[in-house]
């Protein structure tokens, strides 16, 4: 009763980007996969799974086969866009659900002609004889190849909108939707925050380096910071300005810019090179002339 049902079933065709986001969503499906099973040997040995990668990889596509494509005739990326496989090979425009020999092949195209491509360079890299040899280059010219059918398929893809995959084409298995699809509710409020918020953040990136923040800050803090009512003798600023200005530490080989403050050198040195208009955070004053202190501060006068 279902396979009749199902046979009754008319052919609606895919969309590309439907099909290739099912393909996308398998090879996400496979890499979590795993990761997954790749987190459970973290424990043991480094490289003890490195060995047998690919037969472990196989098997894991092999079960995630014998649930997706041999009992449901769809991938998990497929299943998920309300797509499945028909066979194309049928006369009939209804929908035929795929042999047991396309799900075969299938799986021998997908799982076993990976396994072949990883596995065989470990086969045949150690074998110096003349046979090992040409068996490695013929694997080698045949993976080429397919790459380059593979590639000329993409494009007549594009161009027809059927048979995403090499492996579609061979087998003769296409992309149908199970159900018609209705009409879709798209809402671009997303999208419209997206494009907002990717502009403003570039705009910030190529503004934020315009900006001198050292300069700003040290204003602000003047600001926010001023000291008055120190005279400007040089025996005054010994015995008052006992740590940089800059820094907040003792200053080491003091220096003054005209000011009734005391920096370290290195302090108003790096900060003078690295803006020729820079003024003291606490009065405001202009960088006129970089002259060490001629009074000594002691470091006894801490106690003092």
């Amino acid at each position: 009763m279902a396979s009749s049902i199902g046979n009754e079933k008319s052919v609606n065709p895919v969309l590309r980007i439907s099909q290739l986001d099912a393909l996308e969503l398998n090879k996400a499906l496979e890499q979590l996969v795993w990761s997954q099973f790749a987190s459970c040997f973290h424990g043991f040995k480094p490289g003890v799974l490195a060995q047998f990668e690919p037969e472990v990889k196989a098997f894991l596509c092999l079960i995630l086969w014998k649930f997706t494509i041999y009992s449901k005739n769809a991938t998990v990326g497929q299943a998920i866009l309300n797509i499945q496989y028909k066979n194309n090979l049928s006369q009939t425009e209804k929908y035929q659900p795929l042999s047991k020999h396309q799900k075969l092949w299938y799986l021998i195209f997908t799982v076993g002609g990976r396994w072949l491509e990883e596995r065989c360079y470990d086969l045949f890299s150690n074998r110096q004889q003349q046979s090992f040899c040409k068996i490695k280059s013929c694997i080698s010219f045949g993976s080429g190849l397919l790459k380059l059918c593979g590639l000329l398929n993409f494009l007549i893809f594009l161009r027809k909108g059927t048979f995403a995959t090499l492996t579609e084409r061979i087998l003769g298995i296409r992309s149908v939707f199970c159900q018609p699809q209705s009409v879709r509710q798209i809402g671009f409020e997303y999208m419209n925050r997206e494009l907002l918020w990717h502009g403003f953040a570039e705009f910030l990136i190529y503004l934020l380096p315009l900006i001198n923040v050292q300069k700003l800050k040290l204003k602000i803090s003047s600001w926010c910071l001023p000291i008055t009512g120190l005279s400007n003798s040089e025996n005054t600023l010994a015995a008052h300005c006992r740590e940089c200005s800059l820094c907040g530490e003792w200053p080491t080989m003091p220096h003054t810019i005209g000011c009734p403050h005391v920096f370290c050198y290195y302090c108003i040195k790096s900060n003078f090179l690295f803006d020729m208009y820079f003024t003291c955070p606490k009065c405001g004053s202009e960088v006129h002339s970089l002259q060490p202190l001629k009074y000594k501060i002691e470091m006894t006068e801490l106690h003092v």
